[in-house]
């Protein structure tokens, strides 16, 4: 996802356009307390806009523009700068001032105080001219003249040092038919440009735009409207299939979130390419009230439930940071930022909720969603460290700890759901992680923030003194997490090794084809009797598992859902690649299911003993019947 990666909006008049002399200076601040910019879509030169900031009032004699280095969200270093070129500043009279380019996010102009206007071109970073230069689609910018263009403002728009808090009065001048699909609420609209007020640069940088011929559709939820956006080149993915697809997850958190949601707006930018981007990744970058989507074309039931998943973290979003959130947060800087060391909560959190209301909902049933924690478990124990502190790793992701960034999705996850577990226990069951989410909402608020230092003990006043402990010992501290006593205490018995009967997948070794995207098979050594009655091959592509397409991303759901939910004896096919004679034939391949044992971690399953007390407990958490 995401990186993952957030503030309702005012509107006023209409914009100056580019060409205009700037106002002349009087007493009313809309004309000099705030930035006047224009984004022209209109005239696309080598894959670059022209970007035109009118500024605000300036009276010392040097200022320094910046474009950000890094983005809320996104815990990585994007340098938006390095996409600016053609940069000049302007007086009043059309006369260039002088500018000294500083690194490559920040501009020093010489007589300031003179300065009506700057002018600059803007390169998008989906056509990153080298690999390394590559950003996360999601949280980048994307130039296709009379097609599509995907605006993350923040990698078009700067600010003036100490001026992040003035606001912006941002013109998007557009081609003949094309929409703004955004959550904000135009204060102008022609067919020709759309113009929109923010309060600050924070507004700003967390509100994307897309444009495009439109294919959107919106969904009712109650006192949110949720504009469903699609951009896809080959036409193939349509809007309203998607908004159809993710209704029910959306209503569900609506549900989770005591029947309101705190936006009254909501818009997902879909970006839908035919493969994978220059970054090589796909997923999503979360905004207060939006979210950015890259997901290449696939198979309709690998998009559909890709797009549950993803959307389901993305929405949640709007719980934190949008209400909860640190001073680091609340007033980010894009330049030096000093990270937060709450991801347990901003990514973890919002990971654990994205799943737990599946099952707390009705959407999945508790088998499905013990696999998924299975899956945070394995995940965290293989590729993170255990033993280092959550917040440490948090406060220090951008420099020793940036490898360590994916557990946040992971052990943040498990941290989220031992933290429900506990306060579910203490009291009684009537209490859990929502209950605080909500009070921490209500004693913060989008427009105010916390203090990073204060957050837990906040939290312990708010709940019980044994909240403190658990984040002294598990998120501050190096312990690992209390996972066997804590599903012990719902009912659910977790073995970190288990020796099982599964349903085999053939024994083989997978490997990866980096040119087709597809696993194969690497090794057939230690094949056993399923895969031998294959007939699997070394190199063989794996092409299709009983009919539907197999690719890295979905291979979990085939072999460690599809498969195992069939009977010994059911007939499996596979169809393969295989080369022979130089041309690579599709093979189709027969079998029946057999299982093998297996060693299996972190297995989890409903204990049949569990006591009244467990079951009790567990129904209070997972919101099931107590048997």
């Amino acid at each position: 996802m995401t990186f993952k990666k957030s503030l309702l909006l005012l509107g006023l008049t209409a914009l100056l356009g580019c060409s205009s002399a700037r106002p002349a200076h009087t007493s009313q601040a809309s004309s000099e307390e705030q930035y006047h910019v224009t984004i022209d879509l209109t005239k696309v030169k080598e894959d670059k806009v022209q970007v035109t900031v009118l500024a605000p009032e300036l009276k010392q004699e040097e200022i320094i523009y910046n474009m950000p280095k890094i983005v809320p969200g996104t815990y990585s270093i994007s340098d938006f700068g390095k996409f600016v070129s053609e940069f000049s500043a302007l007086d009043n009279k059309g006369r260039k001032l002088v500018v000294e380019k500083l690194d490559e996010n920040r501009w020093r102009i010489k007589e300031a105080d003179k300065l009506q206007k700057i002018t600059y071109w803007v390169d998008d970073t989906f056509d990153a001219a080298k690999k390394t230069e590559a950003i996360f689609e999601p949280g980048g910018t994307n130039i296709e003249a009379s097609k599509n263009f995907l605006l993350n403002t923040f990698g078009f728009v700067g600010y003036f040092d100490g001026l992040k808090q003035l606001p912006f009065r941002l013109t998007i001048t557009k081609p003949q038919g094309f929409y703004g699909s955004t959550p904000l609420k135009a204060t102008s609209s022609t067919a020709t440009s759309d113009t929109y007020l923010l309060p600050d640069y924070v507004t700003l940088a967390d509100s994307p735009l897309m444009y495009n011929a439109p294919d959107t559709t919106v969904l009712d939820l109650g006192e949110t409207d949720v504009l469903v956006s699609v951009y896809s080149p080959s036409g193939k993915v349509k809007s309203k299939p998607i908004a159809a697809n993710i209704k029910d997850i959306l209503q569900a958190q609506r549900n989770y979130l005591g029947g309101k949601l705190p936006v009254d707006k909501y818009a997902f930018l879909i970006y839908v390419p035919e493969k994978v981007g220059k970054s090589g990744s796909f997923g999503a970058l979360e905004h207060s009230n939006s979210s950015v989507y890259f997901l290449p074309e696939m198979p309709e039931e690998q998009f559909s439930s890709t797009m549950r998943d993803v959307a389901a973290h993305e929405f949640f979003h709007i719980v934190t940071p949008l209400t909860i959130h640190s001073e680091q947060i609340g007033n980010f800087d894009f330049i030096n930022p000093d990270m937060s060391k709450h991801l347990w909560m901003y990514e973890g959190v919002t990971e654990y909720f994205a799943s737990h209301v599946q099952v707390y909902e009705k959407l999945i049933d508790l088998d499905a969603y013990l696999n998924k924690i299975q899956e945070y478990i394995a995940t965290s124990k293989a590729y993170y460290n255990d033993t280092l502190p959550f917040t440490e790793m948090s406060a220090k992701v951008l420099g020793p700890y940036e490898k360590e960034y994916g557990n946040v999705y992971q052990k943040g996850a498990l941290i989220g759901l031992v933290l429900d577990v506990r306060l579910r226990e203490l009291s009684q069951g009537k209490y859990g992680l929502r209950d605080l989410m909500q009070e921490l909402g209500k004693t913060y608020g989008k427009n105010k923030s916390f203090k990073d230092e204060e957050l837990f003990d906040k939290i312990a006043e708010l709940t019980y003194p044994e909240i403190r402990e658990f984040f002294t010992k598990y998120v501050e501290g190096s312990e690992p997490l209390p996972l066997e006593e804590t599903f012990k205490k719902v009912g659910i018995t977790y073995e970190p090794m288990s020796k099982q009967l599964v349903n085999s997948y053939g024994g083989f070794v997978p490997g990866y084809d980096n040119e087709s995207g597809k696993i194969i098979v690497e090794a057939t050594d230690d094949m056993d009797a399923f895969g031998k009655e294959l007939g699997l091959k070394p190199g063989d592509r794996l092409l299709k598992w009983n009919g539907k397409e197999m690719s890295p991303s979905n291979v979990r759901q085939l072999i460690g859902e599809d498969l195992q939910k069939m009977k010994p004896g059911d007939d499996v096919t596979v169809t393969v690649g295989r080369l022979e004679k130089k041309k690579l034939n599709e093979v189709t391949l027969k079998a029946k299911v057999r299982q093998a044992e297996r060693i299996v971690p972190h297995y989890l399953q409903p204990d049949p003993k569990a006591t009244p007390q467990q079951l009790a407990l567990r129904a209070a958490w997972l919101n099931i019947n107590a048997q």
